[in-house]
């Protein structure tokens, strides 16, 4: 779609106005970044329909090299080989358990913690099924460049689901059944492909 590629196109000016700002070595070049930076934030200001005020207080201040934003994801499988989704809050549609990741945890630690929190099930991720580029799939529109892990997670404790404080409801659902999906976090045919490569016991990791 037209908007998303003009979208990545104001995500890469973002991201080389914040590299400049962070490596520039005169006054000139920092006002010359600065503004590429206000036109990134007003390109995407008008193509997700928010205020610049909130795009510009959506993202932290910069202080480093910019990189992608990093979103964790775990496939749980009961003994029919349903699949664990979470109803969000938020937008009130189903996901995969899982969110950001949070700096001092591995990616592993991430998925466990977020199991914990939204599902009440103490699991252990044992294996990596992929790592999506959000640009390469049909998400909706969205502020942040972001890669997602989907990893395999097994439960280690007892298999009792206790919805978390910002979950409406969690349960396991047929891969052929799925409910609504916020797409913003999963899609269908990435569930469909991390359930496949689940099944595929030995094969390697899919990777955009």
């Amino acid at each position: 779609m037209v908007t998303d590629a003009i979208l990545n196109l104001a995500k890469r000016i973002k991201s080389i106005a914040d590299t400049g700002l962070v490596y520039n070595t005169n006054d000139y070049d920092r006002e010359r970044y600065a503004e590429l930076l206000e036109i990134s934030h007003e390109l995407t200001s008008t193509l997700i329909g928010q205020p610049v005020e909130v795009i510009r207080n959506f993202y932290a201040p910069n202080k480093d090299y910019p990189t992608p934003k990093v979103d964790v994801r775990g496939l749980l499988l009961n003994e029919a080989g349903e699949i664990l989704l979470a109803r969000e809050m938020a937008d009130g549609k189903w996901t995969l358990p899982g969110g950001w990741a949070d700096i001092g945890l591995s990616p592993s630690q991430v998925i466990e913690k977020e199991f914990r929190e939204e599902t009440g099930l103490e699991v252990k991720a044992t294996r990596l099924l992929a790592v999506f580029d959000k640009r390469c799939h049909p998400h909706p529109p969205q502020a942040f460049y972001v890669y997602k892990f989907g990893l395999l997670c097994e439960v280690t404790g007892e298999l009792r689901l206790q919805k978390g404080f910002d979950i409406l409801d969690v349960g396991f659902f047929p891969v052929d059944q799925l409910p609504e999906l916020s797409e913003d976090r999963i899609l269908r045919s990435q569930i469909e492909l991390l359930y496949k490569l689940a099944g595929e016991r030995g094969s390697a990791a899919y990777f955009d």
